[in-house]
């Protein structure tokens, strides 16, 4: 079968990485893909927000099967738009992506179900905004409504901090439309975690464990990024946390959807918060966390087609998955300066003798092919270094040492990911 993977991320690697492992899948296409992807795939340089271009694309080239990365897709419609021309794709559809594409959306559907999270008001009124901050002191967090590529949410340690966050979003327009309205919400404290499952409206079957690292600087400081590292399992979460975040989030979040005429299908990730063994909901994203796509990947031994079919058909209770034992790491290499500006165009040096070490992939996110063959950074995430081995600190040694091999001009990096759940082991 033709498969169609639509973004250009290290999570879109990892995906077209796993499909071409597929007995199913004779040709992969990736739009637009990039200088990692098209080693697996044919790229095609239509954007991941060109619904038209995509659409006509799958149609002209008989694609079976279409994969949706990014959020920007899913809430642009592009679910709705193949389905309507009768074409086979992945992911939940615009009403129900709107638990990503709208916080406030999200944030309402999870205090009329009673599923935990924080507290919280929205506001459009800048002056009203303030004024609340004034109220309640700090600490809290000041979230865009809309989507800005997981930037959007700021934690205010002081009240002078909180009302400069409501003026970056609402007067400075940092995040433009997604910030015509803004949540204001308690802080709080605690692990966070990833918890990431397919789901076909009913069914809800949760892949293993991870635990996200988003702030750039190491010791989760600095400000929030699309994610600089990833590693799975996650030992915050218990079997009892495991069985409490089925039964209070997951499932009811389905059922809510489903009462609000908003069916769901595809993936469904909640972030976490938790604290004394009680998970709140942070946020939800309906689609692979990036860069948790690529440690969890690693530990899926089932044949994705056949996942992701039984989720379009509405048959996922026939599927078990078969989930490597052994644990994951991911470490995010970004381009200096992320995530503020950073300069592209640099040469990257050392991936070929990664690319020849075991039990390690090098999934590329913000890169291009040069010409002559080369590869220069185009992004703020560049690669993800995802390294697989019998325990987290064998695995995080091993990815480290590949990212000791790769250099480019400017490169960032965390020493630190994985160490909170190497502490937790040890105390």
């Amino acid at each position: 079968m033709k498969v169609l993977v639509v973004g250009s991320g290290g999570r879109e690697h990892a995906l077209v990485w796993k499909l071409a492992q597929s007995p199913k899948v004779d040709e992969i296409f990736c739009a637009p893909g990039n200088g990692g992807i098209a080693g697996l795939a044919h790229c095609v340089p239509v954007s991941a927000e060109d619904m038209t271009g995509l659409l006509d694309f799958a149609a002209n080239n008989d694609i079976d099967l279409t994969l949706v990365g990014p959020e920007v897709s899913l809430a642009l419609g592009i679910v709705d738009l193949f389905e309507e021309a009768g074409l086979r794709i992945f992911g939940p559809g615009k009403a129900a992506a709107a638990l990503e594409g709208s916080k406030v959306f999200m944030k309402n559907l999870l205090a009329k179900y009673d599923i935990p999270s924080a507290h919280y008001a929205t506001f459009t009124d800048r002056d009203q905004a303030l004024a609340y901050v004034n109220k309640i002191g700090a600490p809290l967090v000041v979230k865009a409504d809309g989507l800005a590529a997981g930037k959007g949410v700021l934690v205010c340690r002081e009240v002078a901090e909180a009302r400069e966050a409501v003026d970056l979003v609402m007067t400075e327009r940092a995040f433009g439309d997604a910030g015509n309205e803004v949540i204001i919400e308690e802080f709080l404290p605690g692990e966070e975690a990833s918890f990431i499952a397919f789901t076909d409206g009913t069914t809800v079957l949760p892949l293993p464990t991870s635990q996200d690292h988003k702030a750039v600087y190491e010791g989760d400081t600095g400000p929030n990024t699309g994610g600089m590292g990833a590693y799975s399992p996650a030992p915050v979460v218990t079997d009892e946390l495991h069985e409490q975040v089925m039964e209070k989030v997951m499932l009811p979040t389905i059922r809510a959807l489903a009462a609000e005429g908003r069916p769901y299908r595809g993936m469904l990730y909640a972030g976490l918060m938790i604290r004394d063994g009680v998970a709140k909901v942070l946020e939800f994203n309906c689609r692979f966390g990036d860069p948790e796509a690529q440690p969890l990947l690693m530990r899926l031994n089932n044949d994705l087609i056949d996942v992701a079919e039984a989720v379009i058909d509405g048959r996922l209770d026939t599927i078990s998955l078969d989930i490597d034992p052994r644990s994951t790491v991911c470490v995010v290499m970004a381009s200096g300066g992320y995530p503020g500006s950073y300069t592209k165009g640099h040469v990257i040096t050392g991936l070929d003798k990664a690319a020849a070490q075991e039990d390690v992939v090098v999934f590329h996110a913000g890169t291009a092919e040069q010409e002559d063959g080369s590869i220069i950074n185009t992004g703020g995430r560049v690669l993800g270094v995802t390294a697989i081995d019998e325990n987290l600190q064998e695995a995080i040694a091993k990815a480290y040492a590949v990212v000791d091999m790769i250099h480019w001009q400017d490169c960032y990096f965390r020493r630190d990911i994985g160490q909170k759940a190497l502490r937790r082991k040890h105390t």
